[in-house]
């Protein structure tokens, strides 16, 4: 499935305006993704529920080997798939790629896999429970990815008590989270949920202090437009953005990027804008063409070229600015791209102890 194919009374607050009863509890960090990583977990996709054209699939699942190597080159990677897939998997990954069996529908891990907190000393996994971005979706196997990887690491489970995907949430690592709220204020996910709760269980669930919300889009595709394929976080106050250089004012994606743009300026955040490529190789106009959507590894950024000269290079350059002394490596990923993802949704890091 195509990812862009388609909605009390008063309680004691902290200083932080995390309710008392929670702020007691003992607090969860999660780090910014840049610091040190032990591994990073992939997962390897399958399904053909999800998957009809097997042609396609088999080119998803180079591409998907095609990152685990590139990652591998620099710190462990730890690709998730059932047992019975290891053999195929095995023929297209790098003999140095761990193989768990756990089994996987999609390649989604940003979304479906932990999310690696540490509660004092202690590694954790601050729970946000997957459904398919709202039940659309297949997600018996992938709902069960988290714990399942927290019960074969032997880390205690922390629920956040919200339903919904890492990738609709960026953080810093500096008290600082951005979010749109059509990922979140939906009754897919979090029904009868206000913004306001939500927002205290994804700080509590991050170890946060506030959050910038972006109104986002409800409806139009099937992460209602998740903000890690816009904007995210190079360090404290730092943010870079994806836009189109001549935005189109009936679009709704390029309406709600830039009020989320306006946003985060508002907020005092350094924003930085990458234009999104004109001259990229699909042409398809679900395709998502993020160069936002990259990942932070030990020592290097794994990001998306799109076959456009001048942005790829713009793009190259602001990652070079934002994360000096990384190596830049930037990849051909467009059936990802196809799907309406790209790398920073197929990946997810365990943070070094």
């Amino acid at each position: 499935m195509k990812r862009r194919s388609f909605i009390a009374g008063s309680i004691a607050t902290s200083a932080t305006g995390i309710p008392m009863a929670q702020a007691l509890q003992p607090t969860l960090y999660v780090p910014p993704e840049e610091s040190p990583h032990q591994a990073t977990f992939m997962q390897w996709p399958v399904s053909r529920k999800v998957y009809r054209d097997r042609t396609f699939l088999q080119m998803v699942q180079q591409t998907i080997a095609d990152i685990a190597n590139t990652i591998a080159q620099f710190e462990p990677v730890i690709m998730l798939a059932d047992a019975s897939d290891h053999a195929s998997a095995r023929a297209k990954l790098t003999d140095t790629i761990e193989l768990w069996d756990i089994p996987t529908e999609d390649l989604w891990c940003r979304d479906s896999g932990p999310l690696f907190a540490f509660s004092g000393d202690e590694l954790v996994v601050s729970h946000i429970q997957f459904n398919g971005w709202g039940r659309k979706q297949v997600h018996e196997r992938d709902s069960k990815i988290a714990e399942r990887v927290a019960k074969r690491l032997g880390v205690r489970i922390v629920p956040s008590g919200l339903v919904g995907e890492n990738g609709g949430v960026d953080h810093d690592g500096h008290g600082l989270l951005i979010a749109h709220a059509s990922s979140w204020e939906i009754e897919n996910r979090n029904p009868g949920r206000a913004r306001d709760e939500i927002a205290t269980l994804l700080l509590k669930a991050y170890g946060a202090a506030d959050i910038v919300w972006g109104e986002g889009v409800w409806g139009q595709d099937i992460t209602d437009y998740h903000i890690d394929s816009l904007a995210r976080f190079t360090g404290a106050g730092r943010v870079l953005i994806n836009l189109p250089e001549d935005p189109d004012p009936y679009d709704p994606f390029h309406t709600a990027a830039l009020e989320t743009r306006d946003r985060l300026v508002a907020a005092g955040l350094d924003v930085e804008v990458i234009p999104e490529p004109f001259k990229r190789r699909v042409k398809d106009i679900n395709f998502v063409a993020s160069y936002a959507n990259y990942y932070a590894c030990n020592g290097a950024i794994i990001a998306a070229e799109f076959g456009d000269p001048r942005t790829d290079e713009l793009a190259r350059n602001a990652l070079n600015r934002h994360y000096p002394g990384r190596e830049i490596i930037t990849l051909n990923v467009d059936p990802l791209g196809e799907l309406g993802g790209g790398v920073h949704c197929a990946t997810q890091q365990m943070p070094e102890v």
